[in-house]
């Protein structure tokens, strides 16, 4: 065995620990909570509810908790997750800069306006959800036709649009925040935040599908985000459109993103911090940053969305838990790691 092969063994063994360790911590979040549900009762409520079987000798209260609430709640986190890292992983490789991520293009700035508007309009605006996932999607798409010149989105243009943009929608949200009553600007405010508290099965069948696709698209493509993040004229050279894979990065990871925070609200740092801890581990071979970054990502938000539902007796909202991990980290990424990893 080669020392090449070697390593890639290496590297698919740790991926699988980090597999496991993601299916041991989903077991430990099903029974965390303020109610105390044993490991093995939430087992035969799952299997019940998987496999079938008679439900008669089951707790009515603790297979609502498990089956009703814990399990989409932490399902949809760890596909919320996987998205996000996804998405930090893929804008990085196609812009070449290791501090983009997919808000970046104004997605959050989008979606936090649709919200507003959903919260402070509902009778015109009947889904927020939907109003969210809009005019994310709007956003990302005024940055890109802004930037476009000559046919081609340059990176450094296509960046500063989605600053500018970003902050527009930023001010205007700023704007319905100022105007909004004291209980709809709690709420925008409170969804800002982020967090799994209304999370259902709907919403589960709803993401999953498009996560799982945009997925299978990233990673087995992978190695033209390695020739992406080679430059421009390198990838032509190489016979990769850099435009049209770029477009295809974005749009597919744009669409996963926005939905999830149409759904969870603004959970920020997940798509910055899980793809650069994969390439600290694997190195820069996206196709191991891709499916080790998905993980790493859904680790880290089921530890977050666990601990915000436990550590205090009232829920912490998510976001505030993984900016307190995540300003750090970018710190440390910084001061100690960044002319190693990045030159």
């Amino acid at each position: 065995m080669t020392s090449k092969s070697k390593s890639s063994a290496q590297k698919l063994t740790m991926i699988v620990v980090l597999l496991l360790i993601l299916v041991v911590g989903t077991l430990w979040a099903l029974t965390a909570g303020t109610y105390d549900i044993s490991a093995e009762e939430t087992y035969h409520i799952l299997r019940t509810k998987l496999m079938g079987g008679s439900e008669e000798e089951l707790s009515k209260l603790h297979t609502v908790i498990i089956w009703t609430i814990r399990t989409p709640r932490v399902l949809l986190a760890i596909i919320t997750g996987v998205a996000f890292a996804l998405s930090g992983a893929a804008y990085q490789a196609c812009f070449r800069n290791p501090l983009v991520e997919p808000y970046i293009l104004g997605v959050s700035a989008g979606a936090a306006f649709g919200a507003a508007l959903g919260i402070m309009f509902p009778t015109i605006i009947r889904s927020m959800q939907l109003s969210a996932f809009g005019f994310a999607i709007l956003a990302v798409a005024l940055s890109y036709a802004i930037s476009k010149t000559r046919g081609r989105a340059p990176v450094i243009t296509l960046v500063i649009s989605g600053v500018v943009i970003g902050s527009l929608f930023s001010a205007m949200v700023s704007l319905l925040k100022y105007l909004a009553p004291d209980a709809q600007l709690r709420e925008i405010t409170f969804w800002m935040m982020g967090g799994f508290y209304y999370a259902t099965w709907k919403d589960v069948i709803l993401t999953a599908p498009f996560v799982a696709v945009v997925f299978a698209i990233i990673f087995l493509t992978s190695w033209k985000l390695n020739i992406l993040s080679m430059g421009d004229e390198e990838a032509r050279t190489l016979g990769v459109h850099p435009e049209r894979y770029r477009l295809l990065y974005i749009l597919s990871t744009t669409l996963v993103t926005a939905l999830c925070v149409s759904q969870v609200g603004i959970v920020a740092w997940v798509g910055l911090m899980a793809p650069h801890a994969a390439r600290m581990i694997f190195g820069a071979d996206n196709s191991y940053v891709v499916p080790a970054g998905a993980l790493l990502g859904a680790l880290f938000i089921l530890l977050c969305d666990t601990m915000a539902r436990t550590i205090a007796s009232s829920e912490i909202p998510i976001g505030i838990l993984t900016s307190v991990v995540g300003a750090p980290f970018l710190i440390y990424l910084l001061r100690s790691k960044g002319k190693t990893l990045y030159g």
